[in-house]
This record gives C-alpha cells, structure tokens and sequence, in this order.
C-alpha cells in the first residue's frame, strides 16, 4: 500500500544490541528512500538507554507511547534476561502490542516477548545458541530452532543479530512487494534471503583451531583451490604425514573425514558461484571440482538441505509473499 505511513516502535534497554536496532531501521529507511511509508520510533522505559559497546541512544519513554503502532519490535543484546524481569516494561510491552497490528522481536528480544506472554502457543525463533533455553524457559512456545526468521500471524521473531536485517526485508516485502526488498537489499549489499537456517557459517570458521603446521596447510589449500582432485594419499604428503595417520588425525582434529570437508568446501564454493552467477548447474558443477550436476545435487542435498537450483532461487525472495 504505498503512501501508507507504518510507525514502526522499536523498543530497546540497557544493555541492547546496537545491530539489532540499526539493521532493522537502516532496512525501513532504504524502503523510505526509494517509496515511502514508514516511520521508525526507538522507545524505551524512562527515555534514553545504553546500548552495546557504550553507546547512549535518545529515545522515547515507553510509558508515554499511545495508540497510532503499526509494528512494535523489541530487540535482543546479552541483558535480555533483565529487561523480561523489568514488570515495567513488560506491561507496556503488552499495552502496545494490544493496538499494534504486528507484533516482532529480534534475536533474545523473543525472551522478552515470551516474558510478557505475546509468544504463547506461537511458533518463534531466536539466537542458535538460545533456542533451547527458550523452550526450557518457555514452553508454550513452540521454538524452530535453525530458521533465520518465524512468521506465525502477527508475530514475527528472527536469529541472531544480523537476522533482523532479514526479518525486516521481510516485513517490507510483505507491506510492498518484493521488488522494494530486493532494491533495499542490493543497496545494503546483503542476500535478500539466506538459503538455510542459522547453520549458515563459512567452513573453516566452523573448524576448531588446528595446532599442526602440515594439517593447517591442507586446510588452506584445499580452500584456494577446492576444485582439485584432493585424495588422501595427496593431502597426506601436503601434511608431511602417512596416509593412515593423516586419515586418523584429520577427523579427530577437524570434526569430519577428510571426504567430507572436501565437499563441504565444494559446495561453499559452488554456493559463491550460483549466487552472482548464471552459469547452468553443470557448467557450475564442473568448475567446482563435482563431475557432474547430480554428484552436486546430492552434496548440496547433504550439506545444506537444498538443491543447487533451490539454493540459487533462494535469493530472489525473501520469501515472505
């Protein structure tokens, strides 16, 4: 609906996560630009907050919001467990999301939205490394722990941190259309959708830190040029070690078989590739060392739980409509 104004209330407290607030009201503000149609307010109990790193945000006293929200968003940061304790700001918390049209939270903030009762008997998500705390503490909820954002009616909850950049593109492509997302997007130089869930790291940073000289020089080979025909016997001579002790130590050292880095790196590669690229599957399979598209298929199909062609149409949507 454009020429609609939304306000948008984005409610923080002491100890916030400043990305949880910037990404979302950057998203909001390259929808401004380019159409229009909404207004972001920070508020929160008593006025002016610290957020993280030190940083002092002006905002409005919470207890003085009135009627007027269309989306209210409470955002996450490490003192999500004072702020669902606050009694204050969990009833104001309740009287504005009585008149607000949606309801929203990111990363912890889905605690604090727990905490005031708005989640019950609701899908929602948070932060990977809460979820199950969030089913502990909550268990009215119904936690879906690997997806980067839940709708479930009004509401709305995302992962961690950069996640509410994703969940609010979202919420503009379902006020607008996914044109405006995508525009917001590329001008932030972000995916419009990430394929996956929250599972979603670079391989190597999922790699424990690995002392041996010879195995880290594998690892970094193999992701210069994950392409090549790596064996056992061939990454076992880069590490200056047997094969049979390669094969032993590798596992033990990096959390999978030497086989299955190799593909996972592949397909990370593969993944690159697909994103900014039009070249057919084959073509893709080929240059990213699989052989052919099916061997692709099924390695993708392992690694990250979609097919190439799945992964590549991901970043077309944010997927809201």
């Amino acid at each position: 609906m454009v020429g609609v104004e939304r306000e948008v209330l984005v409610v923080g407290y002491d100890g916030a996560a400043l990305t949880d607030i910037a990404g979302p009201a950057d998203v909001f503000a390259g929808a401004n630009k380019a159409r229009g149609g909404y207004r972001v307010r920070l508020a929160a109990v008593g006025g002016g907050f610290e957020v993280t790193g030190g940083l002092r945000m002006e905002a409005e006293d919470l207890r003085e919001v009135s009627g007027g929200v269309d989306t209210l968003l409470v955002v996450g940061g490490f003192s999500f467990t004072v702020a669902a304790r606050d009694a204050e700001l969990l009833h104001h918390l309740r009287r504005v999301a009585g008149g607000a049209r949606r309801v929203a939270s990111v990363c912890t903030g889905a605690f604090v939205l727990a905490a005031a009762g708005l989640l019950d008997g609701a899908r929602a998500t948070t932060h990977w490394a809460y979820c199950d705390r969030l089913a502990a503490d909550h268990p009215s909820v119904e936690v879906v722990p690997d997806a980067i954002y839940v709708q479930d009616g009004r509401l709305v909850t995302s992962a961690g941190v950069t996640a509410g950049i994703d969940l609010a593109l979202a919420l503009v492509e379902r006020d607008h259309d996914a044109a405006l997302a995508r525009l917001v997007a590329r001008w932030m130089v972000v995916f419009l959708q990430r394929p996956g869930g929250q599972s979603q790291f670079s391989v190597r940073s999922r790699v424990p830190p690995v002392r041996e000289p010879g195995l880290r020089a594998v690892l970094d080979a193999i992701a210069d040029d994950p392409a090549a025909g790596w064996t056992v016997d061939g990454m076992a001579r880069r590490a200056a070690m047997s094969p049979r002790h390669f094969a032993r130590v590798f596992p033990r050292r990096v959390g999978v078989s030497p086989a299955r880095y190799v593909e996972r790196v592949r397909v990370e590669a593969a993944a690159g590739v697909l994103e900014s690229g039009d070249e057919g599957l084959d073509v893709v399979a080929r240059r990213g060392g699989f052989g052919s598209g099916e061997t692709m298929r099924r390695a993708f199909l392992r690694v990250l739980g979609v097919t190439p062609g799945g992964y590549r149409d991901r970043f077309r949507t944010t997927g809201a409509a």
